[in-house]
C-alpha cells in the first residue's frame, strides 16, 4: 500500500498522524488531570464530612451537622447517608431512602459501593463506639465527568481534522523544492539541455541536493562536451591518413586492373609509404585507445614507491631507443597511485624527451620529494618550445610546427597530463636556459590541494 502512495501524500499522513496523536494525548492527559482533581476534592469533602459526624450522638444529628456545611452546588454534589455501627454490631442509618445499610467499610478507607441502583462513594472513621460512615452520592461526579470526557473527544477530533488539513499544507510546502528538483530534472530528460539549472532556495537538505543536481549536471555537460570534442579531433586526425592510404591502395588496384606494371622503385616508394600510413594509423589509435582506458580505467590506486614506477619506464625506453642515452636520479618517494597509469606517464615523457634531444645529449630523469610533494622531471637538450606553443604543449592532438615532420600523434603529452589529473597533480613544461625542455609533473604524497600544488610548482 505504501509503495503506490506518493511521496507527499506518505509524508501528509505522517505529519497529519503525528499532530493526531499529539492532539489526543494532550486530550485524555486533560481528561485525567481533571478526573484526578475532581476525585481528590469530593474524597477532601467526604472526609470532612465524616469527621464531622463522627463528633455526633446519633446519625440523625451527624447529617444535621453535615448538610449546611454541604452547600456545594458544583460537580459531585450529591444525596449524603450517615451510618454508625457499634462495636456490638447495632447499625443506626440517617439519610437513606428506602432503608438501605451502606456496606461495611474498614475504618480509614475510602471505597466506591452501590446502595440500592445508585452508586456511591464511602469514607469510613473510628467513632465513639464503633465505626462512623458518610456515603455520598457519586452519580454527579460520574456525570459531570462523562460530559467533560465527550468534550475532550469532541476537541480531540477536530484537532484530528486540523491536523489532517496542517499535515497536508505542511507536506505540500515541505515538498515544493522537491517538485521544482522534480521538473528540472524531467526538463533536462526532455530537452537534453544540460547547462539548465536547478534553482536553488534555502540551505537545507533539498538545496543541497539540488546543489548536487547542478554539479552532476555540469560534470556531464562537460563529459558530453569533452567526448564530442574527443569525436572531432579523432575524426579529424584520422581523416588525413585514411586518405592517403586510399589514394595509395587505390592506385595500386588502378596499376593493377589496366595491367600497367610499376616500377620497381616507384613500388618501392608506394609500399614504404603505405608502411609508414600504417604504423601511423596504428600509432594514433593505440594512444586514442590509451586516453580512453585513461578516463575509464578500473585500475585500483594502492601505496607505491615512485621511484619503481619511473625505474621500469626507463628501462623500457633504453629498450626500445638503444641511441638515447638517460641518466636518472630518483629518490625512494611513497604515494598513493595507480601504478600502470604512471609508468604509462613517464614513459610518456620519455618518449618526448627521446625524440628531441640529439643522440649525444643525455636525457635527465630526477624524483625528489619537497614539502609534501613529489617531482618528477623529464629534461632534454632539445631545442626547447616555442613560447607560443607552450600553453598548448598537454592539449589534445597538438603538434607545433617542428614536431609535424616527425612522426606522432599528438596525444602522448596529452595522456600525461590526463593521468597526471587524475591523481590530483600538475604537470607543465618550461624551457631551460642552457637549451632544451624540462617537463616536470607535481603529485602529492598526501591530501593536497591543486592549487597548493600550483604554489609549489612555481617556487
Amino acid at each position: 500500500m505504501n509503495r503506490l502512495m506518493s511521496l507527499r501524500a506518505r509524508f501528509g499522513m505522517l505529519a497529519a498522524g503525528a499532530a493526531a496523536v499529539a492532539v489526543i494525548m494532550v486530550a485524555v492527559a486533560s481528561w485525567l488531570v481533571v478526573r484526578a482533581k475532581l476525585d481528590r476534592q469530593f474524597d477532601d469533602q467526604l472526609r470532612s464530612y465524616t469527621q464531622l459526624a463522627a463528633t455526633a450522638g446519633n446519625p440523625a444529628e451527624a447529617l444535621g451537622l453535615i448538610q449546611p456545611a454541604d452547600h456545594d452546588d458544583g460537580p459531585g454534589h450529591g444525596e449524603l447517608i450517615v451510618q454508625f455501627t457499634s462495636a456490638g454490631g447495632t447499625v443506626a442509618t440517617a439519610g437513606a431512602k428506602h432503608g438501605e445499610h451502606i456496606p461495611a467499610t474498614p475504618a480509614g478507607q475510602v471505597r466506591n459501593v452501590h446502595i440500592g441502583d445508585e452508586q456511591y462513594r464511602v469514607w469510613a472513621v473510628p467513632g465513639r463506639d464503633g465505626v462512623v460512615q458518610v456515603a455520598r452520592d457519586a452519580e454527579g461526579i460520574e456525570s459531570t465527568l462523562a460530559e467533560l470526557g465527550l468534550l475532550h473527544a469532541a476537541v480531540g477530533f477536530v484537532g484530528v481534522l486540523a491536523a489532517a488539513v496542517l499535515g497536508s499544507s505542511v507536506a505540500r510546502t515541505a515538498l515544493r523544492p522537491v517538485d521544482d528538483l522534480t521538473a528540472g530534472a524531467e526538463r533536462v530528460a526532455r530537452t537534453q539541455d544540460l547547462t539548465a539549472k536547478i534553482p536553488l532556495r534555502g540551505r537545507g537538505e533539498i538545496a543541497r541536493l539540488a546543489e548536487a543536481f547542478n554539479a552532476m549536471l555540469t560534470a556531464l555537460d562537460d563529459s558530453r562536451t569533452s567526448q564530442r570534442r574527443l569525436v572531432e579531433d579523432v575524426s579529424h586526425e584520422l581523416r588525413t591518413p585514411l586518405t592517403s592510404l586510399r589514394n595509395n591502395i587505390e592506385l595500386l588496384v588502378h596499376a593493377e586492373a589496366l595491367n600497367s606494371d610499376l616500377s620497381p622503385a616507384d613500388r618501392a616508394s608506394l609500399l614504404r609509404d603505405l608502411e609508414t600510413q600504417i604504423v601511423e594509423l596504428s600509432t594514433l589509435i593505440g594512444e586514442l585507445v590509451e586516453l580512453g582506458k585513461g578516463e575509464t580505467s578500473q585500475e585500483p590506486a594502492t601505496r607505491l614507491d615512485l621511484a619503481d614506477v619511473a625505474g621500469a619506464a626507463v628501462e623500457r625506453t633504453r629498450a626500445r631507443t638503444p641511441h638515447v642515452k638517460i641518466t636518472t636520479k630518483l629518490a625512494s618517494v611513497s604515494l598513493i597511485g595507480r601504478p600502470a597509469a604512471l609508468e604509462r606517464a613517464v614513459l610518456n615523457l620519455l618518449d618526448n624527451a627521446a625524440k628531441w634531444s640529439p643522440p649525444e645529449k643525455p636525457v635527465h630523469v630526477t624524483l625528489r620529494a619537497t614539502g609534501g610533494v613529489a617531482r618528477l622531471s623529464v629534461t632534454d637538450h632539445g631545442p626547447g618550445i616555442p613560447p607560443d606553443d607552450l600553453p598548448h604543449v598537454f592539449d589534445r592532438f597538438y603538434r607545433a610546427e617542428a614536431a609535424r615532420a616527425l612522426p606522432g600523434s599528438g596525444l602522448g603529452l596529452a595522456i600525461v597530463e590526463q593521468i597526471v589529473s587524475s591523481h590530483d597533480g600538475i604537470v607543465r613544461a618550461v624551457n631551460r636556459d642552457g637549451g632544451g625542455t624540462r617537463l616536470e609533473v607535481l603529485l602529492p604524497m598526501r591530501a593536497q590541494t591543486r592549487t597548493t600544488l600550483q604554489h609549489q610548482g612555481e617556487r
